[in-house]
């Protein structure tokens, strides 16, 4: 098969030379980092197995586990001469991510395998390179934690039990704060763990990239995935490509970082970056919602060239995409990488904004814009606000826009539940994993304790037109006891609760909601509506004569 047999050319992706190949081929990640490279803006290099050789090694397909085999390791050379690290080296390691990518975006459903090759001896090899043992032990328990999730499919709260005891006992925030001695002895733990559940742990990195490639091929068909795709109506595609990349390490010092940007606010449409990033950090901490990230006003101030280099990079990709951009970026060592970008997910309200903005910048013509437009309600759309404004009695970051109000459900089952029943739901989780997807599409809105408005249900919540609250301090949730703290308020399942998304407010109660038109921007595109239809009036008529 075509796919196949493409696979005996690597397909490669470097700064200032994208690969060859469309989304339906190499999935819309790598086809847009390709587009990205060849702009001449900082890559990473990269590899890609297509999405058709996927579906014939889980098919067991005879020629596939031959062009497999020999991709990863003609892709693997590739990265080691871009890099001059070698992959497993004792000395200059060189380690991977192993990215999914379907034909279309499918944000947070998919699975990723980070920081892989750092095997026992690659390691102590991060540590001779580098001279930072935290470093080292931090990159090699997120491998753990990964491998033995995604890979081994471990239930993974064992291992999140290991990290909080730790933390604890250390009286640590978190595992962020956690110092090279503990990341070790987790690490350590960690083994343990892999060891009493039966599962071996490879020590070779060719053979630990080998299991993630084919663990990320399998996510396609995860429940999470096949109901994310049932819901956006994505039932034509044929499965997920395989992106290894070098890794950059926004975890390798205080000059380090890892965020998600947004060319432009994807809640309200403002011509405004929305940015979110964590410094010793990586990008699942960001996109996860565990941490509570920094904002644009905040990169500014610490870092204000990595900022205003940046905010050039979204302006680039803003004007070549022609679309607003959602970017995943690292900096290592003070060092800015661009790490994947695609078509950000928006409010209804944030299309139309940014549809008459576009138009006015002149990246779009009336015409376009009307395209854009044409799977978006706007006979039906308004901006919802609560008539009264009591004090809240909490406060969190606005991350997806609106109002909601809705009876507290701690459980996608539970949203789910008091939805079919008719009632009005507000989905409220410490974090909202992507297998809560099917509970959010049953909410009018979301409130987590933790997160930024850059992770990954945040990004759902604003392309379902749910609203959202998250990282609310004050937010203490028992998930299997059905109950909360917010603040010294006790919350149960089935109380009334509001939120805007918005302001980030939250209320107690149940309070009324009032709606208003964006009347001059739905004008201005009844008015492209008419010139098109005048226009094609005039087009009938000379052809008529």
């Amino acid at each position: 098969m075509g796919g196949v047999n493409a696979m005996m050319g690597v397909l490669r992706i470097k700064t200032g030379m994208g690969a060859a190949g469309g989304p339906e081929t190499i999935g819309a990640k790598a086809a847009n980092l390709a587009r990205v490279a060849g702009l001449g803006l900082p890559v990473p290099p990269a590899f890609v197995l297509p999405i058709d050789l996927g579906a014939a090694l889980l098919a067991g397909e005879a020629d596939a586990e031959r062009a497999f085999t020999d991709g990863l390791a003609e892709g693997i050379a590739f990265l080691e001469e871009e890099t001059g690290r070698r992959f497993g080296h004792r000395r200059t390691p060189l380690l991977v991510s192993v990215r999914s990518g379907a034909a279309r975006s499918m944000p947070g459903m998919l699975d990723t395998v980070l920081d892989v090759g750092c095997t026992s001896e690659s390691t102590r090899g991060l540590i001779r390179m580098t001279g930072n043992p935290r470093f080292a032990w931090d990159c090699r328990r997120r491998f753990l934690e990964a491998y033995a999730e995604t890979v081994l499919g471990l239930d993974i709260a064992s291992f999140r039990a290991k990290r909080d005891r730790l933390a604890a006992e250390g009286s640590a925030a978190n595992d962020l704060d956690f110092d090279s001695e503990a990341l070790e002895r987790l690490s350590f733990l960690y083994e343990d763990l892999i060891s009493a559940a039966g599962e071996t742990l490879p020590d070779d990195a060719m053979e630990q990239l080998a299991h993630a490639a084919r663990a990320v091929y399998r996510s396609f068909s995860s429940e999470r995935a096949s109901t994310y795709r049932r819901l956006q109506s994505y039932g034509d595609l044929k499965g997920s490509a395989v992106m290894v990349q070098a890794m950059v390490f926004g975890n390798r010092g205080s000059g380090s970082a890892s965020g998600v940007a947004f060319s432009r606010d994807p809640s309200t449409g403002d011509p405004c970056p929305v940015i979110d990033v964590l410094f010793e950090a990586q990008g699942e901490d960001v996109v996860s919602g565990r941490g509570r990230p920094l904002t644009e006003k905040e990169l500014a101030a610490n870092a204000p060239r990595i900022a205003t280099e940046l905010g050039a990079h979204l302006k680039a990709l803003e004007r070549h995409f022609r679309d607003v951009q959602d970017v995943e970026f690292t900096v290592e060592d003070g060092k800015l990488w661009i790490l994947q970008a695609r078509t950000a997910k928006r409010t209804a309200r944030a299309a139309l904004k940014v549809a008459v903005e576009f138009v006015h910048e002149g990246l779009l013509s009336p015409e376009e814009a009307l395209q854009r437009l044409d799977t978006v309600d706007l006979r039906n759309l308004s901006i919802a606000r609560f008539a009264s404004h009591p004090a809240p009695n909490a406060r969190g970051i606005g991350a997806a826009g609106g109002v909601a109000v809705g009876r507290a459900a701690f459980d996608a089952d539970s949203a789910r539940r008091l939805a079919a029943s008719g009632e009005s739901v507000v989905l409220i989780r410490t974090d909202i994993d992507t297998s809560d997807v099917a509970g959010l599409a049953a909410a009018s809105g979301a409130l987590t304790a933790m997160g930024g408005r850059t992770a990954h249900a945040s990004l759902i919540a604003r392309q379902m037109g749910k609203a959202c609250v998250v990282n609310c301090s004050s937010l203490v949730v028992h998930a299997a006891a059905h109950r909360a703290e917010l603040g010294a308020v006790s919350l149960q399942e089935g109380d009334w609760i509001s939120l805007d998304g918005d302001s980030g407010e939250v209320f107690l109660g149940q309070l009324g909601i009032e709606t208003e038109r964006p009347q001059s921007l739905l004008a201005e595109v009844e008015t492209w509506r008419r010139n098109r239809a005048k226009e094609g009036r005039h087009a009938e008529l000379g052809a008529a004569e």
